[in-house]
C-alpha cells in the first residue's frame, strides 16, 4: 500500500514542479490563455485535447453505468468518440476555428460569438450560460473521482476532492493555459500506460480470460448487438445510440474542447494533433468502456451503485503497488479536464463580462489577474458543490454530465459549427438556438419526470439500473440547434459585409491554408 501513496505523492509533486516552471509563461492574458503568439505544437494540443475530452466521470461514471448495463457493446462510445469526437471535429473544426478566431482576434467563445455575430449582447448571455453550466459538469469529474478514492484508499471523498481543487488552482493559478497544456501531455501519457496495464490486469484475471473467443461468444456481454435486460421507455439501440451522439458530438460545441483549437501553432500541428488526437481517443475510450462492459463477468460488483462498479473492480483486481498507477491514471484524467473547464469559466468571466461588460478600460494586466481569481472561485465553488452532492447524493455522475453537456452543446453547436462554415448564419439565428436548447432541456426535464438517482425516463421509475435520459435530452437539444439555426438563417438579415470579411476574409499573419 505504501508504494502506491508514494506513486501519488510523486505525481502531486510534480504538478506543483509545473506549476513553478510555468510561473513566468503566462504574464499576459493571451499568454495566460493562449500560450502566447505562436501557440503550441501539434502533439501537446492532441493531449490536451484528448485529456479533456476523458474525465473520471468517462472511467467512473459512463464506463461503469453504461458498461455494466449494455455489456461490451459500449465499447462502441468510445469507438464514436474516437471517429466522430476525436477525427471528425479536428478536421472540420481545427483550421476553420484557427482561421477564423485569428481573424477576430477572438480569446474565448462568447468574444467569437460577439465578433461572427455583430452582438455584445450575445456576447454576455453566451458568458453567464457557460459559466453555470460548467459547473455541474466540474462537480460531476470531482464525484468521479472521490468514488474510486474512497474504495481503493479508504479516503474519505471530500479529502480527495479538495485536495484535487488545491493542486489544480495551483498550477492553473500560476501558469495558465501553458501549464495546463505541459501537465496535459505528462497526464495524456500516464492515462495511456495506466489504460494499457489495466487492461492487462483486468484480462489476465480469473472472471476473464484471454482466450477472446469466450469473451465474443459470451451472450452477457452483447459484443456486437445493443441489446440487455433493461429495455426502457425508448429501446436500448436509441438508448446507446444517444449516448454516442451526445458524448462524440457533444465535443463540437464545448468551449473547454474548442479552446484547444485557437491555440494550435500550424497547419503541421493541426494534422499531428488530428492523427494523435483520435488515437489518443480510440486507445482511451475503447480501453474504459471495454473494462466497464466486462463489469457482469466479475460477481462483486452486483447489487453496487453504478458509479461505484470500476473503483470496487480496480480494488479486485488491480495488485498492491499498481493501484496507485491506476488512481493516477483517473486523477490525471479528472485534473486535466478540470483545469480545461476552470480556464474556459473564468476567461468568459474576466474577458467577456469584466472587461467586456463591466470595466471595458481595464488593462491587460487587470484582465489577467481577474482570470487568475475566477479560476480559484470557479474551483472553490465546484468542490463546496461536489462535497454537498456527495453527502447528500443529489444525483448520479452520469447525469450530472450528460445534462451539461447536452444543454451546452444544444445552445452553441448550430451557431458555432454552422458559423465557422457558412457566411449565412445570422445573429438572430444563433439566439433561437440558445433560447431553445434552455427551454427545451426544461421542458423535457419536467416531460420525463426526475428521480433522485437521475432522470429515468420512466414515469413508472422502471429503469432501477440507472440508464437515464439526459443523454437523449442531450441529442435532441443539439438536432434542434442545428435545425432552428439554418431555418431561422434562411428567413433573418445576414450579418453586415463588414462582418463577414473580418470573419471569413480579412488577411491574417501565418493563416492555414
Amino acid at each position: 500500500m505504501w508504494v502506491d501513496y508514494i506513486i501519488l505523492g510523486l505525481y502531486a509533486l510534480s504538478m506543483v514542479g509545473i506549476a513553478i516552471y510555468t510561473s513566468n509563461r503566462s504574464k499576459s492574458v493571451n499568454d495566460f490563455l493562449l500560450a502566447g503568439k505562436k501557440g503550441l505544437n501539434g502533439w501537446m494540443t492532441a493531449f490536451a485535447y484528448g485529456t479533456t475530452y476523458f474525465s473520471a466521470v468517462i472511467f467512473i461514471g459512463y464506463a461503469g453505468n453504461f458498461g455494466r448495463e449494455y455489456g461490451l457493446a459500449s465499447v462502441w462510445i468510445g469507438i464514436g468518440n474516437a471517429i466522430l469526437g476525436s477525427l471528425i471535429a479536428w478536421l472540420v473544426l481545427a483550421k476553420r476555428t484557427k482561421n477564423m478566431t485569428a481573424r477576430l482576434q477572438a480569446k474565448t467563445m462568447p468574444e467569437f460569438f460577439e465578433k461572427r455575430y455583430g452582438s455584445k449582447n450575445l456576447k454576455f448571455a453566451t458568458a453567464i450560460i457557460i459559466f453555470v453550466l460548467l459547473i455541474p459538469y466540474s462537480v460531476s469529474v470531482y464525484n468521479g473521482l472521490s468514488s474510486l478514492f474512497g474504495i481503493v484508499f479508504n479516503i474519505p471523498g471530500w479529502v480527495v476532492m479538495i485536495a484535487l481543487a488545491i493542486l489544480t488552482a495551483l498550477y492553473l493559478f500560476f501558469g495558465g493555459y501553458f501549464a495546463t497544456a505541459l501537465s496535459d501531455f505528462i497526464q495524456g501519457i500516464i492515462m495511456l500506460i495506466g489504460v494499457v496495464l489495466m487492461l492487462f490486469f483486468f484480462m489476465g484475471s480469473k472472471e476473464v480470460s484471454w482466450d477472446l473467443s469466450s469473451i465474443v461468444n459470451n451472450p452477457e456481454l452483447n459484443w456486437f448487438t445493443f441489446e440487455s435486460s433493461n429495455k426502457g421507455i425508448y429501446g436500448n439501440t436509441v438508448s446507446l445510440l444517444s449516448l454516442i451522439c451526445l458524448t462524440s458530438f457533444g465535443v463540437w460545441a464545448l468551449p473547454q474542447t474548442i479552446h484547444k483549437y485557437y491555440a494550435v501553432r500550424d497547419k503541421k500541428a493541426i494534422t499531428q494533433g488530428t492523427v494523435v488526437s483520435t488515437i489518443f481517443a480510440l486507445i482511451i475510450g475503447f480501453g474504459a468502456y471495454f473494462v466497464g462492459g466486462l463489469s457482469s463477468l466479475f460477481p462483486v460488483t452486483q447489487g453496487v451503485s453504478a458509479d461505484n462498479v470500476i473503483p470496487i473492480m480496480i480494488d479486485y483486481v488491480i495488485p498492491v503497488g499498481l493501484t496507485g498507477v491506476i488512481a493516477v491514471l483517473i486523477l490525471s484524467a479528472s485534473m486535466s479536464t478540470l483545469s480545461s473547464v476552470s480556464l474556459a469559466s473564468a476567461s468568459v468571466v474576466a474577458v467577456d463580462i469584466y472587461k467586456g461588460k463591466i470595466n471595458p478600460k481595464a488593462n491587460d494586466k487587470k484582465v489577467n489577474l481577474t482570470m487568475r481569481v475566477f479560476c480559484l472561485i470557479f474551483i472553490l465553488t465546484s468542490v463546496v458543490l461536489a462535497v454537498l452532492n456527495e453527502k447528500f447524493k443529489l444525483s448520479a455522475i452520469a447525469y450530472l454530465m450528460g445534462l451539461s453537456w447536452g444543454t451546452l452543446a444544444g445552445c452553441f453547436i448550430g451557431p458555432y459549427v454552422l458559423g465557422v462554415i457558412s457566411k449565412k448564419v445570422t445573429k438572430n439565428a444563433c439566439w433561437a438556438s440558445i433560447i431553445n436548447s434552455l427551454v427545451l432541456t426544461v421542458a423535457l426535464i419536467f416531460f420525463f419526470g426526475y428521480h433522485k438517482n437521475g432522470f429515468d425516463c420512466s414515469f413508472a421509475l422502471a429503469l432501477k439500473t440507472g440508464v437515464g435520459c439526459s443523454p437523449m435530452i442531450g441529442v435532441i437539444c443539439m438536432v434542434c440547434s442545428i435545425i432552428v439555426t439554418v431555418v431561422v438563417s434562411l428567413f433573418t438579415k445576414k450579418p453586415s459585409a463588414e462582418i463577414l470579411y473580418q470573419a471569413f476574409e480579412q488577411p491574417i499573419e501565418n493563416e492555414i491554408k
